[in-house]
């Protein structure tokens, strides 16, 4: 959520940021100066008549102590209290409404992102391998997985429905091996404490992080009396680790790791993508989120895509990274990479990962803060995630980048240690 305080004071740099996310946010904006012109009118009025109230306490208080007919006093404060509860309701209901409004508004590109409409202004940063050179037509993940008899799709369907999947055998061992290597990797040599949360969490802590109230289509919710969702991502739970408290700014900046399962409806979402594993209901990743100061959010971004990237990198996997335009960022977003990874079957680089900095657009929301130097006043942390990576869209890298003519698959040296020294995956 942006500082509604700062929305006022900058109402043209705000229409400039909607404005390059292809956003028209004219008529949200004049409807907040509206309900704080009644704000700013409604506060001194109230604050006035409690000054008077309590004058007129002390008016009564002392006639009355002289033997004096108070009466006229205390109905005229009466009256005035009556005024003050119906100002407070007024001021309440604008609240209430400015809250309704600034919850539904993005967060504002930072300086540095390009400028652009959609994925195809994206910019990419860096570059990573080199794709291989197949001598023969390499098989789309999800011919090869029912064909090792390790990815069965069809029980899946039987068991829930279509876009889910049922890892069997080696496939099982492989998610398995890469969600403790990703975990391995970024708590042993990145420096960042692995957390396991739980994978329901209630509307506030979805509220939090921003998927409520603009994205509650996009998520399962729990049925009955139960104020529960099932998680998006690891993200909800552990950035709402610290909702509603202040930090000692000196053991910033707090870095955790995270592997959860993932919930997703996709409300919306078609196409090619709803073959195969690359967009699915439930979905294994291992998450990265960071807490930090204004001053280091930018520099542990690049970090944590570097950390991200690195998974890709002792995997051997060929990959790039792009900065996102205005056009292409997520809700709550200031700035955000997104790493894409070789895919042989389609020929093209596909999302594994986005490493986001939210800035203080969701510690405003959760209300998390910090103090500097463990004393002072108190100010709005940052707060990042990413995918650290996606594990099903790893095992999918893995296996086609990886396959044999024969239609084996051989497992990364990196993740042998984590499968028990098996070195192939093949037909029964």
């Amino acid at each position: 959520m942006l500082d509604p305080a700062f929305v006022r004071d900058n109402p043209e740099t705000v229409r400039a940021g909607y404005a390059n996310r292809g956003l028209d946010a004219n008529a949200e904006l004049e409807a907040l100066a509206g309900l704080d012109t009644e704000r700013r009118r409604l506060i001194p009025e109230i604050e006035g008549l409690k000054r008077e109230q309590n004058a007129a306490a002390s008016e009564v208080a002392q006639a009355k102590k002289q033997g004096l007919d108070a009466s006229h006093l205390f109905e005229a404060n009466k009256a005035r209290g009556q005024k003050v509860k119906q100002l407070e309701t007024e001021l309440e209901a604008i609240e209430a409404k400015r809250v309704a409004i600034v919850t539904t508004l993005p967060n504002l590109p930072h300086a540095s992102v390009p400028v652009g409409k959609s994925a195809a202004d994206n910019v990419v940063v860096r570059t990573w391998g080199t794709p291989r050179e197949f001598d023969f037509e390499p098989q789309a993940h999800w011919d090869l997985g029912p064909a090792l008899g390790i990815i069965d799709f069809e029980r899946a369907t039987k068991i829930a429905r279509a876009r889910f999947a049922v890892l069997m055998g080696a496939g099982a061992q492989l998610e398995r091996a890469l969600i403790n290597f990703m975990l391995s990797l970024h708590s042993g040599e990145h420096g960042y404490t692995e957390i396991e949360p739980p994978f329901l969490v209630n509307s506030a802590s979805m509220y939090g992080t921003g998927q409520l109230p603009k994205f509650e289509q996009d998520l399962f919710k729990i049925g009955g009396e139960w104020d529960l969702y099932l998680i998006p991502t690891a993200e909800v739970p552990v950035t709402n680790l610290y909702r509603g408290e202040i930090l000692d700014g000196r053991t910033l900046p707090l870095r955790y790791t995270s592997y959860t399962p993932c919930f997703r409806s996709e409300a919306g979402s078609y196409g090619a993508d709803v073959r195969g594993l690359i967009r699915q209901h439930q979905f294994d990743k291992v998450e990265l989120v960071k807490f930090t100061t204004a001053e280091q959010s930018y520099d542990e971004l690049e970090a944590l895509t570097a950390n991200a990237e690195e998974v890709l990198k002792r995997l051997e996997l060929p990959y790039r990274t792009m900065a996102l335009c205005t056009g292409d960022m997520g809700f709550s977003s200031a700035k955000t990479y997104d790493i894409e990874v070789w895919l042989p079957s389609q020929k093209t680089y596909r999302e594994i990962s986005s490493c986001s900095n939210c800035e203080s657009f969701q510690a405003r929301r959760a209300n998390i803060k910090y103090r500097p130097n463990g004393t002072g006043k108190a100010e709005y942390v940052h707060t990042l995630n990413g995918s650290g990576l996606a594990v099903g869209r790893t095992l999918i890298a893995v296996l086609e980048n990886y396959q044999q003519k024969d239609g084996s698959v051989v497992i990364p040296t990196v993740l042998r240690p984590f499968m028990g020294g098996r070195e192939v995956i093949a037909k029964a």
